[in-house]
């Protein structure tokens, strides 16, 4: 472009001085023409952003209703008060909620959020028999209250939802503001046409620039004249809405996540990315078997969660190659695509010796970090040659992403605590990967993650992410603590933020999910078939009661704890002797470490003792299988039983209770969650206990078997819907849509920090 002005410079200097009168009288007709219009449209300006914004505030108060009301019904008709309270400090945490109520008469409201105006009375807002909106001003600030009518189960109720509209009277002022600017641009522009330093190139350039920014005006990043050329007008307009965060729908809980809802994402907001996962665990393990090789997919949560994300995105796995077949099958670049039937994404392995497996994998990863992060008082041990391995593995598994990326700027998802050095090595390598990390285990708190003596090493590795996630807030809050005593680095708390050498790292919570509906239940039998063959396998009568607990061996998930319950039960219920079975399945897990064999040994020992103190009662109460279950043996359990118990000392979220609901499509069954379970936050219907308190848990087991029917109904359709909505596909949907943002943002500013040519 500043060839072409060049070019056009004697040809104006040419007609100069034939139009500098025209130009002058242009300019000055030009100048009081804007100055009049936009003095007049100013004001038209603000009131319309206002009216489009109390318009806006009434659309999100009419999706809050639907989206709570049915669940609202439902508890008022239970005189659920406690869950009530609760579901509205939900809906009033949002930015812009005010506060919630609920009014039967013309009184106080019957409930209310913690930051409900007291001076707001029921008599004092409109309502009516379908729903409305007024607005009072309420301490000095204009509100919004909508009434919305409730008529159901005998219940007469309006819910009360309080906006504050003091942000539409910013708009307003916002609006103003960039007209007196746009008023001052035209007057300048005018002038320069005046005394002929304006080009007719110049002006095109500044119209298709005042045009792009105007279309944008409601966005939150604005560009400055000068910085973006005109031909990135539509690709500038189009990026800049994309990035507004609060009126992207599909963040919404109405949406129905699915693996083609997060395939439309990749197409719309990630047109022809490159996607790497990275985890030390495989998605599907060859092994030597007596018929030739078998196929195993291994028991793991986190196996369980990503794996249908890969079939929906599609892309390459890298991990370790585990099995004693996993060399037969693969390619001459180590690569196999899977799943065997129906292949979508590709298995890129990566082979580790057995001694960078003991102090990779079994030494610094899980006799170290696991330990650390994981509150159950198992003493974690520390080595230096565990320490230099884990850095050699991370180091090649960074060199394997350079290997597979197909583009400078892939999206590599790296997972879990076997790689807290990996981002930083791969920003190292790949400076303009959006690199997502989540870490699967619970984040300890600094003083705890304290002890680990490379702490500032690891800290540092993982801020080498984009986006480091975890799965509750609690969490992210920790490692933001951590980050604040150990790193030095420019935290900012309001939005999450570190930014450490150069590199911005947003620390988000996203709740891992498993796949909805899950693929083992498409194979099952009907709830009564399941009942009978899994007792009839362990020879039990068809009234016994069947709780079961389902997971791998591991001293984090209260295994003993449990067992301990049910002696508890029987000492305390003695009528229970003999009428019920604990099936505690659990699949054999890092052996090679003395506190995962001796637990193991200590299992055994513990079931055999409980049950010889009960021989007498015919039907044992515990039955120990420890071997490796599929996923359809899993589910078989899972619709069988009476009950699911998980009894973990400290879990990130933990899957198997979200299977045990997505299991029983016949809405029976009773949850029994440990309350230090991460997904203790989102399955609030089932039975929390303490595993930690061996009686109450056992008091725990005795209201799950004697639960009535219709309750055990109420708690499972609350938890099948709210893992429903929250599945796999939203978790990662949430992650590729904040990467995508990220995307689009950092595009913005390069191509708004480039020079005007």
């Amino acid at each position: 472009m500043k060839s072409l002005k060049l070019a056009m410079r004697p040809a104006f200097f040419q007609m100069w001085r034939s139009q500098t009168v025209q130009l002058a009288k242009y300019g000055l007709f030009a100048s009081i023409a804007a100055f009049l219009a936009t003095a007049a449209l100013a004001p038209l300006g603000s009131a319309l952003i206002q009216d489009w914004s109390r318009r806006d505030v009434e659309l999100r108060s009419t999706l809050v209703f639907n989206a709570v009301g049915m669940h609202l019904t439902g508890l008022l008709a239970a005189n659920q008060r406690v869950q009530i309270d609760q579901l509205f400090e939900r809906v009033a945490s949002d930015a812009r909620v005010v506060g919630v109520a609920l009014c039967r008469g013309d009184g106080l409201p019957e409930y209310a959020s913690k930051l409900m105006p007291s001076t707001l009375t029921c008599k004092g807002i409109a309502r009516s028999e379908a729903e409305s909106f007024s607005t009072l001003t309420v301490a000095g600030r204009r509100m919004l209250v909508g009434a919305f009518p409730i008529s159901a189960r005998e219940i007469a109720a309006h819910f009360i939802i309080l906006h504050d509209l003091s942000y539409a009277e910013a708009r307003g002022t916002e609006i103003r503001n960039y007209a007196s600017a746009l008023l001052v641009g035209i007057m300048f522009l005018s002038a320069s046409l005046a005394v002929g330093l304006a080009s007719y190139l110049a002006r095109q350039w500044l119209k298709s620039f005042r045009a792009a920014v105007a279309n944008a005006a409601d966005t939150s990043i604005m560009a400055t004249p000068g910085q973006i050329p005109g031909p990135f007008d539509s690709e500038i307009r189009k990026l800049l809405k994309k990035l507004d965060v609060s009126r992207n729908a599909t963040d919404g809980e109405h949406v129905q996540w699915s693996k083609q809802a997060l395939r439309n994402i990749l197409n719309t907001d990630l047109p022809g990315v490159d996607v790497l996962v990275v985890a030390n665990r495989e998605p599907y393990i060859h092994n030597n078997g007596p018929s030739g090789i078998e196929l195993q997919i291994p028991a793991s949560g986190l196996v369980s969660a990503l794996e249908p994300v890969m079939r929906a995105c599609g892309g390459t796995w890298i991990a370790h190659g585990s099995g004693s077949a996993d060399r037969q099958t693969v390619d001459a670049n180590d690569r196999i695509d899977v799943p065997p039937v129906n292949p979508e994404y590709v298995l890129r392995r990566l082979w580790i010796s057995e001694d960078e497996q003991d102090g990779y994998y079994y030494g610094l990863a899980n006799e170290g970090l696991w330990p650390l992060c994981h509150i159950a008082f198992t003493r974690p041990i520390f080595r230096e040659a565990d320490w230099q391995t884990y850095k050699q593995v991370n180091e090649r598994f960074a060199d394997a992403v350079l290997d597979e990326a197909k583009s400078p700027s892939p999206i590599v998802l790296i997972q879990d605590y076997h790689f807290a050095l990996l981002p930083q090595m791969i920003r190292a390598r790949l400076p303009e990967a959006t690199i997502i990390t989540f870490w699967h285990i619970p984040w300890p708190n600094a003083e705890t993650f304290g002890i680990f003596p490379w702490k500032e090493e690891v800290i540092q590795g993982l801020l080498g992410s984009s986006i480091l996630g975890f799965h509750t807030q609690f969490h992210c809050n920790n490692f933001i603590e951590s980050v604040d005593r150990f790193v030095e680095s420019r935290i900012d708390r309001e939005h999450a933020t570190v930014c450490h050498r150069g590199n911005e790292t947003s620390v988000r919570p996203y709740p891992i999910s498993i796949e909805w509906p899950p693929e083992a239940l498409a194979s099952q039998d009907s709830v009564a078939a399941c009942r009978k063959q899994v007792r009839n396998r362990l020879a039990v009568s068809d009234d016994t009661k069947l709780i079961v607990g389902i997971e791998r061996f591991d001293y984090t998930k209260g295994v003993l704890d449990r067992m301990r319950a049910v002696d508890q039960l029987l000492i305390a219920h003695p009528e229970w002797k003999g009428r019920f079975v604990l099936l505690q399945a659990a699949a054999p897990s890092r052996s090679k470490l003395p506190a995962y064999s001796g637990l193991q040994e200590e299992a055994i020992r513990l079931a055999d003792e409980i049950n010889a103190r009960y021989s007498d009662c015919g039907t044992a109460p515990i039955k120990l299988v420890i071997r490796h279950h599929e996923p359809a043996e899993v589910f078989e359990l899972f619709r069988a039983a009476d009950a699911c118990v998980v009894s973990s000392l400290h879990d990130g979220m933990n899957l198997v209770a979200k299977e045990f609901v997505a299991a029983r499509d016949d809405e029976r069954g009773v949850l029994l969650l440990s309350s230090f379970a991460g997904a203790s936050r989102e399955l609030s219907e089932a039975i929390i206990i303490n595993p930690y308190d061996a009686f109450a848990m056992g008091e725990a087991l005795h209201q799950a078997l004697t639960m009535p029917a219709p309750e055990q109904r109420e708690r499972m359709r609350l938890m099948r819907a709210r893992v429903s909505s929250r599945n796999v596909y939203r978790w990662a949907g949430q992650m590729l849509l904040d990467a995508a943002r990220l995307r689009q943002k950092h595009r913005i500013l390069r191509m708004a920090s480039e020079p005007s040519q």
